[in-house]
């Protein structure tokens, strides 16, 4: 089944603004107003499903948060009079779908990066409270790899006192598919160890995206591993809320990463599922469209490296 124009078209570029931009999210099922604290498109993961196009230079490097507070204030102002909904991408959006659902810390790269997250997490309260609704959460969607820095650490606990949700990155159970598939030289202990250290403070979502690399889906032994870091994030006192487990939607720098089947997300799911015990939302990957950024994925830059 085709994904609707809302749910294909994602930039985070919207009409002149530099950090506010509103998408319909399929994770979130509704309207959610995302602030980009990477305009300069620095990250410190290279994920090799990735769809931020960083060969085309950025139009701003700096984070103003007084420019991004007004830019927020006028999309929550766009979508409660309804002009959001005016034209495409988002005219798409069935009713159900229109409600404002969060204000979420994404963007073009990782967004505990910025040195003043805790700032920015103030504007986003700010905003929510001119708006007047305290169901609308805080997310901040992360590769988990900065939580353990002060100003991250203020922010999440900030984040906390409200609605909120953090959706923490996994896509691996080992070091070595860890690095084909992040692309960070970041070991993923300092993640776990993260990941655990917050969600002990603050449940987590996990978020993980299973693909096929170069025609190969996740081995059962790398299954078995990703269960596993689960059970370990848990045994060191973490909370976890659950799994948001999904696959490629949209195309990839790379041609050999590729979606896996809604047949291959399901299964996976029931077997995440029934060897964690955490219950597991599936997101499939139909339906195809530019990448994230509004242009053309990337050329292929050479083949996946071959599993250690």
């Amino acid at each position: 089944m085709e994904l609707m124009p809302a749910l294909r078209d994602h930039r985070r570029i919207y009409r002149d603004f530099f950090y506010a931009y509103p998408v319909i999210s399929r994770r979130s099922r509704g309207v959610s107003l995302g602030l980009n604290l990477n305009p300069d498109k620095v990250c410190n993961f290279d994920c090799i499903y990735c769809e931020v196009d960083r060969t085309s230079p950025p139009r701003r490097r700096d984070v103003d948060l007084g420019v991004m507070a007004a830019e927020l204030d006028a999309l929550i102002d766009q979508w409660r009079g309804g002009a959001l909904f005016a034209d495409e991408p988002f005219a798409s959006a069935p009713p159900e779908w229109r409600r404002l659902n969060d204000i979420a810390f994404s963007g073009d790269g990782e967004p505990t990066t910025y040195p003043r997250f805790d700032d920015a997490v103030e504007v986003a309260w700010r905003a929510r409270e001119r708006l007047g609704d305290s169901s609308v959460k805080l997310v901040l969607i992360t590769d988990a790899a900065c939580l353990d820095r002060p100003a991250v650490r203020r922010g999440v606990l900030r984040m906390a006192q409200g609605a909120h949700e953090i959706w923490a990155k996994l896509d691996a159970g080992t070091e070595a598919y860890y690095r084909i598939v992040n692309r960070t030289r970041i070991p993923l202990e300092r993640v776990l160890a993260n990941i655990t250290r917050t969600a002990a403070e603050v449940p987590v979502w996990i978020q993980t995206l299973f693909l096929r690399v170069n025609g190969a889906p996740p081995s059962n032994a790398e299954v078995d591993a990703y269960v596993d870091r689960l059970a370990e994030i848990q045994r060191g006192g973490g909370k976890l809320l659950g799994i948001q487990l999904y696959t490629v939607a949209r195309p990839t720098p790379e041609s050999w990463a590729t979606a896996l089947s809604d047949a291959e997300v399901d299964t996976l799911a029931a077997r995440v599922a029934r060897e964690s015990g955490l219950p597991v939302e599936t997101f499939h990957g139909n339906g195809t469209s530019r990448a994230d950024g509004g242009a053309e994925p990337a050329t292929p830059s050479q083949p996946a490296p071959p599993f250690a």
